[in-house]
């Protein structure tokens, strides 16, 4: 034996498993878990207003019946505040073992354009409120359900719904195979350009995108700041008051928050930390955002460099995911471990990180202490170039790149956890997984369909409105 074989690690040495060894797995996974299953609905008693009550009583109390009001106007709106709802469905569904990297709601208006630190734009998941670890295809399904609902909210034909499901679930398959075949490095670097993309798709996609990006490119934080604020007489800048969606905070929130910021900064990467010492905070205020994310406490700051130039930060509540609270999937210890340590702000940018190819540079969060925030919460950039696809506007065709683009990069996403390759394993082709997911979506828009008629009801939602 020589030196090399007997040193430390010679002797902890063990050979990373092969692709094929992956794959492998995979194959083997569909004997506990026959892909055909996945086309089942949850068996037994739901109790979807409990859900949604209980989740109301921990948000702002007036601003519930906004939330209400935003879920109630259509089945589309419904659904996308209702990610508590399907997990706890999905946990109660057949499905694998197979665990990855998860965004929890990546429905299809979580996907959208924002700037890259190169200030490129890049097309990518945006929304990481829920995301945990979770078996692959709880992803894949409520992607796959928001392309059904959304596409019969728009009243397009059933032919280009399918057609668009079931492309999306095959483009999946697909490109996580692709991946797979590559070099962990490579598909780390793997990013989905934004502008590429409309020079390879036909005329009135090209159309689609060239507008979604006009949009994206005009929708900055100075712009944001010219529409949201206003200055003092002694040169502060301040947030412009719209209740209910804009409000001042009161003296004890603020406290708070100014005894949180190192907490943030220590968070943050140690060049943003040097350049945010150029700016100081000179208001605060808290927002309404979003449809699911009414009523959880989000705050604007607004930053002062010393020549009346404007930062807008964003601190979001951050609860414990939907995939754990209602889900039920028990992280692995060193997330379990990572969030013990760092709060669910820490576990939203991580997970961010993660996923996205490239993500923004403030990223940072802040946890519950007992003489500071009294919750979780992650904070990031403001309009920093965000924009997205509107469902009501596009075309059949574009309405099926779109699905399609939004499952490529899901694909590159789940493709950075360890046993991506495994999940690529079991669904092959996506020809059989397709056909299951598809049938599971169908199903399950009826059964969204039904929560929502029984929401509006629940919440005494005039049936004239929306």
């Amino acid at each position: 034996m020589s030196l090399t074989d007997s040193s430390p690690i010679a002797q902890s040495w063990a050979a990373p498993r092969s692709l094929q060894q992956h794959f492998d797995d995979g194959r083997a996974a569909r004997e506990r878990s026959p892909r055909e299953s996945l086309a089942d609905l949850p068996a037994g008693d739901r109790d979807p207003m409990g859900i949604l009550d209980r989740q109301d009583e921990v948000r702002v109390p007036e601003l519930v019946p906004i939330r209400t009001e935003r879920m109630a106007a259509s089945p589309f709106a419904f659904y996308r505040g209702t990610a508590a709802l399907m997990a706890a469905d999905l946990a109660r569904s057949p499905g694998t073992d197979l665990l990855v990297g998860s965004c929890g709601d990546a429905h299809v208006s979580n996907f959208g354009l924002y700037a890259s630190p190169q200030r490129t734009l890049v097309f990518d998941l945006n929304d990481f409120d829920e995301s945990a670890w979770a078996p692959w295809e709880w992803d894949v399904k409520r992607l796959v359900a928001s392309i059904v609902i959304a596409g019969q909210s728009t009243s397009r034909d059933d032919a280009v719904i399918r057609d668009a499901g079931l492309e999306a679930v095959r483009t999946y398959a697909r490109s996580l195979r692709a991946g797979a075949k590559r070099s962990p490095l490579k598909r780390y670097y793997d990013r989905f350009d934004a502008l590429a993309a409309a020079r390879a798709v036909d005329d009135e996609t090209r159309d689609v995108i060239d507008g979604a990006v006009h949009e994206a490119e005009k929708r900055t934080g100075k712009r944001a700041a010219r529409k949201l604020t206003t200055m003092t007489d002694d040169g502060r800048v301040v947030f412009v008051e719209s209740p209910p969606t804009m409000t001042h905070v009161g003296a004890i929130m603020e406290d708070r928050v100014l005894r949180v910021l190192d907490q943030f900064r220590d968070s943050i990467s140690v060049d943003i930390r040097a350049l945010l010492q150029k700016y100081s905070l000179s208001d605060l205020a808290m927002r309404v955002v979003g449809v699911g994310s009414v009523g959880t406490r989000c705050f604007l700051m607004s930053m002062q460099d010393g020549d009346e130039g404007v930062l807008l930060l964003q601190g979001k509540e951050a609860g414990q995911s939907v995939l754990v609270e209602h889900g039920g999937v028990e992280q692995p210890p060193a997330v379990a471990r990572y969030i013990e340590e760092h709060g669910e702000g820490g576990r939203v940018v991580a997970m961010q990180r993660i996923l996205q190819a490239v993500s923004d540079p403030f990223l940072g969060h802040v946890r519950r202490t007992p003489e500071g925030a009294q919750r979780d919460f992650y904070v990031r950039q403001f309009h920093d170039k965000k924009g997205g696809f509107d469902m009501d506007t596009l075309d059949d065709a574009s309405f099926r790149w779109y699905a399609v683009a939004c499952a490529a990069t899901l694909a590159r996403a789940h493709g950075q956890s360890p046993d991506a390759s495994a999940v690529a394993g079991y669904v092959g082709r996506g020809r059989v997984v397709g056909e299951a997911i598809l049938e599971w979506s169908y199903a399950y828009a009826r059964l969204s369909h039904a929560d929502w008629e029984l929401f509006r009801r629940h919440r005494n939602v005039d049936p004239a409105a929306g």
